[in-house]
């Protein structure tokens, strides 16, 4: 790509830095527009993996159809299906119209799968025969139907592991992964970093109309050298917390380590400056404790399990079981359903506050507390308080 052209694509789209790196990603995106390969994009969450399906459509020959992106993690389990494929009147509890789904919808168009690597199996199983016929059924249908709809797919998952693992198709990943592109980390773009900087102050300052922040030389090196395990978002977010808290507009290093950790490799985010107290590491503590000790009390409930089977096989045999032994076993079954109760009732009322104080809202309960949002409608299903 010539480097005019590659000026324009990072003007039109709003796109900062030089790094090698970005610049492959973005040529890469120009080249396979025109054709109607389907592309993967793998990258860390939050390095803006989002703006290559944008290029790509707008493009392509499919520039003037629909264009959908899709964030495969933030929709349930239990309707995925009928969001993606559509479903008919009446197909499941709800269901009081048909709908034509994301794939009817975007016929001739663009669909971008974000967060692929959270699909289903079986969900993942009617993605690939739509890559490989273009044809498809809706939730509740017999009828088959034809689509013809680019895919675009992004993930921060490992999915070669994912694979391994049996949580992601073999097949599906070569379907989707004709076209590989990488999106940097924003710790590999060097000086990419310092340039964002500017731009996220000078946006904050337009907006609340205040004197634009500046670092320091100093504070430059501190935020070059930063592992910035949330990449751009997380730029931006400190970007906007030291523009509106910092009574300075020179930013030093003493000012800056108040809004990232000195120690990078114990800490990914900060969202706060030190002086003020916060709950979030402490909740997110407390969830990781709660579930190690359910987990403790599974083991212990299979080794209850092995006793109780020992006992049963001496009494068979010689009916001379000592009737202390048994009681203990009984007692310890007691208090092991007590504690799972209460760890229940626990982890319920974690997730109830968790929904009380962001209004309700899902996704943000689950990103408190540390989960994806699937996990989160599971507890929310399995404690009926949906």
């Amino acid at each position: 790509m010539n480097e005019s052209k590659l000026q324009d694509i990072k003007r039109r789209y709003t796109v900062i830095g030089n790094c090698d790196a970005l610049n492959r990603a973005l040529d890469v995106a120009l080249q396979v527009a025109p054709t109607e390969l389907s592309v993967l994009i793998v990258g860390e969450s939050g390095v803006g993996k989002e703006i290559i399906p944008r290029i790509i459509h707008d493009n392509s020959i499919r520039k003037r159809e629909k264009y959908f992106a899709i964030n495969c993690g933030s929709i349930p389990e239990g309707t995925i299906d009928s969001e993606l494929f559509g479903h008919e009147k009446g197909a499941y509890t709800g269901a009081i119209g048909e709908s034509e789904g994301y794939f009817g919808a975007a016929n001739k168009g663009t669909l971008f799968l974000d967060e692929v690597g959270e699909l289903p199996l079986a969900t993942q199983a009617r993605l690939l025969r739509v890559l490989e016929t273009g044809e498809y059924i809706r939730v509740g249908s017999t009828q088959v139907r034809k689509t013809n709809v680019r895919i675009v797919a992004a993930t921060n998952m490992n999915l070669p592991k994912a694979i391994s693992e049996g949580r992601f198709r073999e097949d599906l990943y070569y379907r989707l992964n004709t076209i590989p592109i990488k999106m940097p980390s924003l710790r590999e773009r060097g000086d990419d970093i310092i340039l964002l900087f500017r731009l996220f102050a000078m946006q904050i300052a337009e907006k609340l109309r205040m004197e634009r922040i500046q670092l320091s030389e100093n504070a430059k090196e501190i935020m070059l050298k930063y592992k910035w395990p949330g990449n751009v978002r997380q730029l931006k977010n400190i970007t906007e917390q030291m523009s509106v808290i910092s009574q300075q507009r020179i930013i030093t290093p003493e000012i800056l380590r108040q809004f990232i950790p000195e120690d990078t490799e114990s800490y990914s985010l900060t969202t706060i400056p030190h002086g003020e107290h916060t709950y979030e590491n402490e909740r997110e503590m407390l969830y990781t404790m709660l579930f190690e000790m359910k987990k403790s009390l599974s083991d212990m409930h299979r080794q209850m399990n092995g006793m109780k089977e020992r006992l049963d096989t001496i009494q068979a045999t010689s009916q001379t079981v000592n009737k202390s032994q048994i009681k203990a076993v009984a007692y310890a079954e007691e208090i092991e359903d007590d504690e799972n109760l209460n760890l229940d009732n626990k982890e319920a009322e974690m997730l109830r506050k968790a929904l009380l104080r962001n209004d309700g809202n899902r996704k943000k309960a689950a990103q408190e507390l540390g989960i994806s949002d699937r996990t989160l409608y599971r507890k929310l299903k399995e404690y009926d308080l949906e």
